[in-house]
C-alpha cells in the first residue's frame, strides 16, 4: 500500500525493500557480472555516453565500485543467484541528489530532465521537473526535430525521451542527450545548469561538462564509475523497472521534501 504523506528515512528504507526497489532485487548476479565485464572490455553500449578510456579495464575494479556504491555482493567468486542493492545507499544517494536539487531551486537554474527508462521512471522525472518549475527553475525546452539512429528525441511531460513508432523507447545510449546539447549550442541557447536523468542521458551530460545527477540499476555500472571519477555528481542505486511505477512515489516524496521542494507531511 502507498505510504501516506512523506516517509521518514526508516519508512522509506522499509518500503524500498518491500517493493524490491532495493534489497534483494530482480536482477540476477550473472547479469550484473556480465555487464561489468562488458564495460571493462570496452563495449561502448555499456558506457552510457561516457568516455571511460582505459581506466576501467579490470572487471574486478568495476565490481569493487559497485559493492561500495550500490551494495552488490563484493565476492568475485559469487557468480550466480540473487544480488542486492543496499537500501541505505539508495537513500544516501537521494540525500545527495536532494542537495543538488535544492541548489538548483535556490539559484532558479535551468534544468533538463530526461529518461532512457520511461516505463519505470517517467513519472519520477516529471514530478521532479514540476516541483523545480514551481520553485522558479526554468525547465529547458528541447529544440524541435531532433533524432538519432534509434528514433526521435521528444519531450513528454517536461521529460526528454526517445520515441520510435509512436512508442517511448528504452535506451542506454548517450546519443539523444548529445543531440539536445549540440542543438542548444548550435542555436546559441545556454546549456542546462543541471541534468536530472538516467542511463546515457545522464552519462553524456556529465561527460559534456554539465552537472548531472541520475538513477542507475545494479547492472548499469557506468554511472557509478563516473560518480567515482567525479564526471557524474550523483548516481542513485535502485531497480529502475519494478512492476508498478507507483512504487516510486514515496521515494519521490522523500526526495522532494529533502530538497525543500515539498513540505514534509506526517504519515
Amino acid at each position: 500500500m502507498p505510504i501516506p504523506g512523506t516517509p521518514s528515512r526508516a519508512e522509506l528504507v522499509d518500503h524500498l525493500v518491500r517493493t524490491r526497489i532495493a534489497g534483494e532485487v530482480a536482477t540476477p548476479r550473472e547479469n550484473n557480472l556480465s555487464h561489468y565485464r562488458q564495460l571493462a572490455n570496452g563495449n561502448r553500449n555499456y558506457w552510457f555516453g561516457l568516455d571511460l578510456g582505459d581506466r576501467w579495464t579490470d572487471e574486478q575494479d568495476v565490481l569493487a565500485v559497485m559493492a561500495e556504491r550500490v551494495g552488490v555482493n563484493d565476492d568475485p567468486e559469487y557468480r550466480y543467484g540473487q544480488d542486492t542493492i543496499d537500501p541505505e545507499l539508495t537513500v544516501d544517494g537521494l540525500d545527495r541528489m536532494a542537495a543538488r536539487l535544492r541548489k538548483a531551486a535556490e539559484g532558479r537554474q535551468r534544468v533538463l530532465c530526461a529518461t532512457g527508462h520511461p516505463g519505470g521512471l517517467l513519472d519520477v522525472h516529471h514530478a521532479t521537473a514540476a516541483a523545480l518549475r514551481t520553485a522558479g527553475c526554468e525547465i529547458v525546452v528541447i529544440p524541435d526535430g531532433l533524432q538519432t539512429d534509434e528514433g526521435y528525441v521528444w519531450q513528454v511531460a517536461d521529460v526528454a525521451v526517445l520515441e520510435h513508432g509512436a512508442t517511448l523507447w528504452h535506451t542506454h545510449s548517450g546519443e539523444p542527450m548529445k543531440a539536445i546539447l549540440t542543438a542548444l549550442e548550435r542555436e546559441g541557447r545556454p546549456l542546462p545548469d543541471l541534468v536530472v536523468a538516467d542511463h546515457g542521458w545522464a552519462g553524456y551530460a556529465g561527460q559534456h561538462g554539465v552537472d548531472s545527477v541520475g538513477y542507475a540499476d545494479c547492472n548499469d555500472p557506468a554511472l557509478f564509475v563516473a560518480e567515482a571519477e567525479g564526471t557524474v555528481q550523483v548516481a542513485v542505486p535502485l531497480d529502475d523497472h519494478v512492476p508498478t511505477p507507483r512504487h516510486y512515489d514515496p521515494m519521490v516524496a522523500y526526495l522532494l521534501a529533502e530538497a525543500g521542494l515539498r513540505e514534509r507531511q506526517t504519515g
